[in-house]
């Protein structure tokens, strides 16, 4: 057994916020210890397949030697994974319990537990996968808000960890700017970052709401006679991208509205290299994480609810857990993430505002850039794991 891996690899669900996640750690990993990172996508089954292989078939992989999780790869119709996996330890030499599977999110949680138990590695998992829980792991990186329990395989974060590297963000807004020139005029230091989320179970942006909010931050950009940079997520409706570009057509301070449903391009990391103030909606954990990393100051924008009867039903979830009638890992939905903004409000990682009174809550005056990241869970989470890695 090495002290540390000499090979990672990265597991993809397909869904990129997990990917974002794990290219992270990884990356960490590889910074630290020199170790390669092997990218391999998972197969994605739908329908009764899915439920079959993860939600019964999986649930025995705790329990399997290597002959039973090669059985249990080979109904996934992951055999080429395994045959992969095998060379490029060859290639490398590497001997038992020298190299890590790592993976994000219920979808590739059980191919990582396979494939290790399998070769003879090690495996960690981002976030508890359903099912499978974190016990069979040899590492389990688990935000705080989802109150993992109490174990020495369990690295409890405060957010997502991200592959958001300090010292490539000068790099990444240099590249935006390129793209997109500040106005000559500007103050270097005054430029803002608006990352628009969109909808889904608990949330909702609607055109209403961009009209409502994100007016204040053009009125107030002006004043500070600011750069601004805005981008939309692929949850973003047509409805709120039209206001938005509304909204913003015509005006010289902004400098690039980006619209996810029309461009490919990904600019957040640019945008957190060249902009000193990030605005960022509540629907993404991921994205606030990301900022708060990048060691930019954070505004946190709420936005509308999707449904009363599911706000008021987690609202009532979170009335038990404060009395202690039931356990904080019941918490879900908008209390859960809540938790989270209130712990990061707290240590001063961000600020949260509200639509009716954003204007005087921001201010004009020009944001500095910080000297730096204060929070970096990925980096964290991989000095863990490095830590551990004999112990195991």
């Amino acid at each position: 057994m090495t002290a540390c891996p000499a090979l990672v690899f990265l597991l993809s669900d397909g869904i990129r916020g997990h990917l974002f996640q794990g290219r992270g750690v990884a990356g960490w990993l590889s910074r630290f210890t020199g170790a390669d990172v092997v990218e391999m996508d998972v197969p994605r089954p739908t329908g009764w397949e899915r439920t079959r292989l993860f939600k019964w078939k999986a649930r025995f992989l705790p329990f399997a030697d290597g002959s039973g999780a090669a059985r249990w790869i080979q109904e996934a119709g992951a055999s080429s994974l395994l045959e992969r996996a095998g060379h490029e330890l060859a290639a490398r030499n590497c001997g038992e319990n020298s190299a890590l599977f790592l993976s994000a999110g219920s979808g590739a949680a059980p191919f990582a537990l396979a494939l290790a138990r399998v070769t003879g590695q090690k495996c960690c998992t981002l976030m508890t996968p359903s099912v499978l829980g974190t016990a069979p792991f040899d590492f389990a990186v688990v935000p705080e808000h989802d109150h993992p329990e109490k174990r020495e395989n369990i690295l409890a974060t405060l957010g997502a960890p991200n592959a958001i590297f300090p010292d490539e963000l000068e790099r990444q807004g240099w590249e935006l700017a390129q793209k997109y020139p500040p106005r000559e005029s500007g103050v270097r230091e005054n430029r803002w970052g608006v990352l628009v989320g969109g909808d889904d179970a608990n949330y909702r942006v609607s055109s209403e709401w961009v009209r409502r909010t994100l007016g204040p931050i053009l009125e107030a950009g002006a004043q500070a006679d600011a750069d601004l940079y805005i981008t939309t997520s692929r949850r973003t409706s047509p409805g709120a991208e039209a206001e938005l570009l509304r909204l913003t057509e015509g005006n010289p301070a902004v400098r690039m509205v980006l619209l996810a449903s029309k461009d490919s391009f990904n600019p957040v990391p640019g945008m957190l290299g060249l902009c000193s103030r990030i605005f960022v909606t509540e629907d993404s954990v991921s994205m606030v994480s990301e900022a708060v990393t990048a060691g930019r100051e954070v505004f946190l924008l709420r936005t509308e609810r999707q449904s009363r009867g599911r706000t008021a039903f987690q609202d009532a979830t979170y009335f038990l857990v404060q009395k202690n009638i039931l356990p904080g890992s019941c918490l879900w939905g908008i209390p859960r993430f809540d938790a989270l903004f209130s712990s990061l409000a707290s240590r001063g990682f961000l600020k949260e505002v509200h639509y009716d009174r954003l204007y005087t809550s921001i201010g004009t005056s020009v944001s500095l850039h910080p000297d730096g990241p204060v929070l970096n869970e990925a980096k964290r989470a991989a000095e863990w794991i490095i830590e551990r890695w004999s112990k195991e």
